[in-house]
Formats: C-alpha cells, structure tokens, sequence
C-alpha cells in the first residue's frame, strides 16, 4: 500500500481549539499573576527592550558595522537595567564602565 502524500503529522485544527488546549494545559500559570506580583501582566517589557534596535535597524544606515551595533546595544542594556532599577539614567550613563557594574 502507497502511503498519501501530504498526510504527515497531527491534523490541523482551528485557532480557537489550539487557544483552548493551550489554556487548559497552562491553567496554572495562566492567571499566576493575580496570586503572584513578582510576575507581570503580559510579557511587554520584554518586546519594548527589543523595539529600539529594531527601530533602529530599519533607519537606513544605522549600523555601517558591527562595532557600531554592538556599542548601540551596549548603551541601550544599560539603560533599560537602569529604568528597571530605579536609577538615575543620566548619573549611570556618565560613570566609568567598572562602576557602572558595581552600581547595577
């Protein structure tokens, strides 16, 4: 017997089944953030840490070399590790880099 082409894998099923199997199979960490305050509300800060260098990698021209890019992303963790912190951005950014450790 000759097998069917294109029968490979699970059937598909429509968004709002996998939704439900997915909320069913996670239904303890679904809601975790009204029982735990240390987990935030959506995963956001993590997207809004990343726009900037996509933003700027859309700007043509940017980044005319890796140095450039690498010296950008630098800067850019060391502020967003400073808003996190609560810290004086512009005191942080003015310091030397072994203190900027030691402050973080």
């Amino acid at each position: 017997m000759v097998p069917k082409t294109g029968s490979r894998g699970r059937k598909p099923r429509r968004p709002g089944h996998n939704l439900l199997i997915r909320l069913r199979d996670f239904r303890g960490d679904v809601l975790r953030f009204l029982t735990d305050f240390d987990v935030p509300f959506t995963n956001n800060q993590a997207e809004q840490d990343l726009r900037m260098m996509k933003v700027r990698m859309k700007i043509p021209g940017s980044f005319r070399t890796i140095e450039g890019a690498r010296v950008f992303a630098d800067i850019r963790s060391v502020i967003s590790t400073a808003r996190k912190h609560g810290l004086n951005i512009l005191e942080i950014i003015t310091v030397p880099p072994a203190q900027i450790i030691a402050r973080l």
